[in-house]
């Protein structure tokens, strides 16, 4: 039985598909939203930030929650929000850890530009340690 469940959110129109379909599949499970800050964004590739990338970390926190509460209202689903940061595809797999399942939204992407910009989605459905269902 799926009970909670877990909808990670980039903005993406398919972002809200998906928490369409779990409001949708699932109307008594609790969902649970999730924005990835990747420090990738900020140029800097290590595994911390840098030195005074404090303030665009909290900037970028602050975007992510308005983002995932205004999403939250526009489908009308009461869902948990939470804003970690990270690299998207091992976040939402080490978040993943504490629910039943994952719907997220793929972009879709194929042939070279898949190979050349990832995917998040596969990465996500390779590694999960709970069943994912993808939405386009």
């Amino acid at each position: 039985m799926v009970k909670r469940i877990l909808v990670p959110v980039d903005g993406s129109p398919q972002s809200a598909e998906a928490i369409r379909f779990v409001t949708d599949e699932w109307p008594d499970a609790d969902v649970v939203l999730l924005s990835v800050i990747d420090p990738v964004d900020t140029g800097y590739t290590g595994s911390a930030f840098p030195s005074g990338a404090e303030e665009w970390y909290e900037r970028a926190r602050r975007e992510a929650e308005t983002r995932l509460t205004e999403l939250a209202e526009e489908v009308g689903v009461d869902a948990e929000r939470v804003v970690v940061a990270g690299r998207p595809a091992a976040s939402i797999v080490e978040v993943a850890q504490d629910v039943d399942h994952v719907v997220m939204g793929s972009h879709g992407r194929t042939g070279v530009s898949r190979v050349v910009l990832g995917s998040v989605a596969e990465a996500v459905v390779r590694r999960s340690p709970v069943p994912v269902t993808i939405v386009r």
